[in-house]
């Protein structure tokens, strides 16, 4: 996985570009074919032009990026590595939405191949991935955790305004569903930051 993601045969997919996502992204396009994927036509067409939604980033923030924007979640499909990024709200009583995961994991399920990777970056709770995330994930690719694709988990660390410590400054915590996939996805992610990553084998 990682040799071909290097030599750009294969692509990551990050779905979900808020503040979270895009900086990923771009952060990953610089190394590699990234396509990045979000619901909103109107974001899309904005990132399109080099503008952050968000505003947290300059039009500089992409230059030289090997990066696909798009709203049409079919293109997915010629990704092998996805992370999802997309947010989680809580409602009044402090109850997370899971709307939004749950699309998303129905889009990359739809896109999932034997011998992909899926990592969540959304702040979730504690056994959330495997037990609401994973069943979506496996109902509708028609895949098997373990003998078809790998799971991982790594939560967002980066805080918003903060232009000292960056993405790449702040150190990352990964996890997967077996040794293997804890290994991919921390020596993929070590690629782009600078302070570096810690892993464990169980993903959240």
């Amino acid at each position: 996985m990682l040799d071909a993601l290097r030599q750009k045969e294969k692509a990551i997919a990050v779905i979900g570009l808020g503040y979270v996502g895009l900086p990923l992204a771009l952060a990953f396009a610089r190394q590699f074919r990234v396509i990045g994927y979000d619901i909103s036509t109107d974001r899309i067409a904005l990132m399109q032009r080099h503008e952050d939604p968000s505003r947290e980033l300059g039009a500089d923030a992409f230059a030289g990026a090997d990066i696909t924007f798009t709203a049409n979640p079919d293109d997915l499909r010629a990704a092998h590595f996805f992370i999802i990024a997309v947010p989680t709200p809580i409602d009044d009583y402090k109850v997370p939405d899971l709307r939004f995961l749950q699309r998303a994991s129905a889009d990359v399920g739809r896109a999932l191949k034997p011998g992909d990777y899926v990592v969540y970056e959304s702040t979730v709770y504690p056994g959330c991935t495997e037990d609401d995330c994973l069943p979506t994930l496996e109902q509708t690719s028609g895949l098997t955790l373990g003998r078809d694709f790998k799971l991982g988990y790594s939560p967002e660390r980066i805080n918003p305004g903060d232009k000292d410590r960056t993405l790449v400054d702040i150190l990352k915590v990964v996890s997967g569903s077996d040794d293997e996939a804890a290994g991919v996805i921390a020596e993929l992610y070590d690629s782009i930051i600078r302070a570096g990553c810690t892993s464990r084998r169980v993903s959240k």
